[in-house]
C-alpha cells in the first residue's frame, strides 16, 4: 500500500486552499466539482483516515466510471467521500457499489448520458449494512440517515467527478430527478416474509451485498382497503401498467418494492415471492391501443415485429417481459403502501458481495480498519 504523501506529490494530485470553509466551497463550486450542496473539504487528513478502511492499493483502480471511464482508484474515490460527508466506516460499501455499477451488464453509461431521468438504485443486503445504520425502514428512501444519505451522495459526486456526468454534457437528462442526489436503501430483511433479495440472488444469508439498477424515482402504490394478496397485487399490477416506461420495450427487470404490511398480506395468502411475480407479470398489462399511433407504428409494428407486427389493439403488452426478470424487494415501515420502480430498461440488476483482499467474505465493516 503507498504512502498518501507520496501520492500526493502526483501532478493534480493536491493542491493547497485558503482554509475557510466558504471560500473552499466556492472554488469547488466554480470548478465543477459537486452537486450543488456543500461539501466537507477533503483535506489530507480526513482522506487518510477513510483510506484507513481499505485494504487494496490506494493508487490502483477498481473500476472506470463512464461516460468519461475515470479512473476510480481508492484515493480518488475516498476524496468524494470525504466531500460527501462519509464516515470512514462507510468506504467499504461505496466501493462495492462502485465497482458493481462499473461492471458491463449494468450499462453505466447508458444510464449516465440518456435523457431518461434514471439514476444508480442501490439495494444493500446483510449484516453489514444493519451494522452502519443503513435505514430500511420508515423513510428509507427519504432524509434523515447519515449512511444512506451520504453513500448515495457520495455515488453521485464519483459519477460527476470521476465519471464526467456534468449536467448538459456528460448527463443529458431532460429533468434529472431527486434520486440524483443520494439512492441508497437497505431491504428491510427483518420484516420480510420472504429469502432476502441477495439470497434469492444466489448469495449466502451471511454475506453482505449491493444490489444496482438504472432506476426511476419510486411510484407510490397505495392501497389500504384490499384485505387479500390478489387484492394487493392486482393494484400494484395497475399501478405497473404504464404506456410511458422504457421497460415496455426491453427485456428491462423493474423494481416492485413492498412494504411490509403489504407483504405479510401476499405472503399470508399463500403467495411465494416467485409466485407473486407470475402474478404480476399476468396481469400488468395494457392493451396495445392504449398507445399512441406513431409508437405502434414505429414501435410495436417495426422494432418489435417479431411479437406485435400484425398484433390486434386488444392484445396485451406487458410491463415486465418475464416473471423471472422482476425485482422485488421489501422496504419501509408501517402502512399499507408498495411502490414501483421503472427502470431505464437497457440496464440489468448486478449483485456484488463484500469481500475483501483475499477474496473471502467480510463478516463485519471492521475487516477493513487498518489503523
Amino acid at each position: 500500500m503507498s504512502n498518501l504523501a507520496d501520492l500526493l506529490k502526483a501532478p493534480s494530485a493536491s493542491f493547497e486552499a485558503e482554509e475557510d470553509f466558504d471560500a473552499i466551497n466556492a472554488l469547488y463550486l466554480d470548478r465543477g466539482w459537486g452537486d450543488g450542496l456543500p461539501i466537507v473539504p477533503p483535506t489530507a487528513e480526513r482522506v487518510e483516515r477513510m483510506l484507513a478502511w481499505c485494504d487494496r492499493a490506494w493508487d490502483e483502480p477498481i473500476a472506470k466510471i463512464a461516460p468519461r471511464y475515470g479512473e476510480a482508484t481508492p484515493l480518488r474515490l475516498a476524496a468524494n467521500a470525504v466531500m460527501a460527508g462519509c464516515r470512514p466506516e462507510y468506504f467499504p460499501l461505496y466501493m462495492l457499489a462502485i465497482e458493481a455499477m462499473c461492471e458491463e451488464p449494468f450499462n453505466l453509461y447508458g444510464v449516465q448520458a440518456t435523457t431518461h431521468l434514471c439514476a444508480p438504485l442501490v439495494i444493500v443486503n446483510g449484516p453489514v449494512g444493519r451494522e452502519i445504520g443503513l435505514n430500511s425502514g420508515h423513510n428509507a428512501f427519504g432524509p434523515g440517515t447519515p449512511s444512506n444519505a451520504t453513500i448515495g451522495r457520495a455515488i453521485r459526486l464519483a459519477l460527476l467527478n470521476i465519471g464526467g456526468a456534468l449536467p448538459g454534457s456528460g448527463d443529458m437528462s431532460t429533468f434529472g430527478a431527486p434520486s440524483k442526489f443520494s439512492y441508497c436503501v437497505a431491504e428491510n430483511e427483518a420484516a420480510s416474509p420472504w429469502e432476502p433479495l441477495h439470497v434469492e440472488r444466489g448469495f449466502p444469508v451471511d454475506a453482505t451485498t449491493v444490489t444496482v439498477i438504472g432506476a426511476e424515482c419510486p411510484h407510490n402504490v397505495n392501497d389500504h382497503e384490499s384485505l387479500s394478496a390478489q387484492g394487493i397485487l392486482t393494484t400494484i399490477a395497475g399501478t405497473m401498467a404504464l404506456t410511458g416506461s422504457n421497460d415496455t420495450y426491453y427485456d428491462a427487470q423493474p423494481v416492485v418494492v413492498m412494504g411490509p404490511e403489504h407483504a405479510k398480506t401476499v405472503a399470508d395468502g399463500g403467495y411465494s415471492k416467485a409466485g407473486a411475480k407470475r402474478f404480476l407479470q399476468e396481469h400488468a398489462t395494457t392493451p396495445l391501443g392504449r398507445f399512441s399511433k406513431e409508437n405502434i407504428e414505429r414501435r410495436f409494428r417495426t422494432t418489435l415485429k417479431d411479437r406485435y407486427g400484425n398484433a390486434p389493439l386488444d392484445t396485451p403488452i406487458p410491463a415486465v417481459q418475464r416473471a423471472e426478470n422482476l425485482i422485488i424487494a421489501v422496504i419501509g415501515g408501517a402502512g399499507k403502501h408498495s411502490a414501483y420502480i421503472p427502470t431505464f430498461g437497457a440496464t440489468k440488476a448486478v449483485t456484488r458481495a463484500l469481500k475483501r483482499s483475499d477474496g473471502s467474505l467480510a463478516r463485519s465493516v471492521k475487516d477493513f480498519n487498518k489503523k
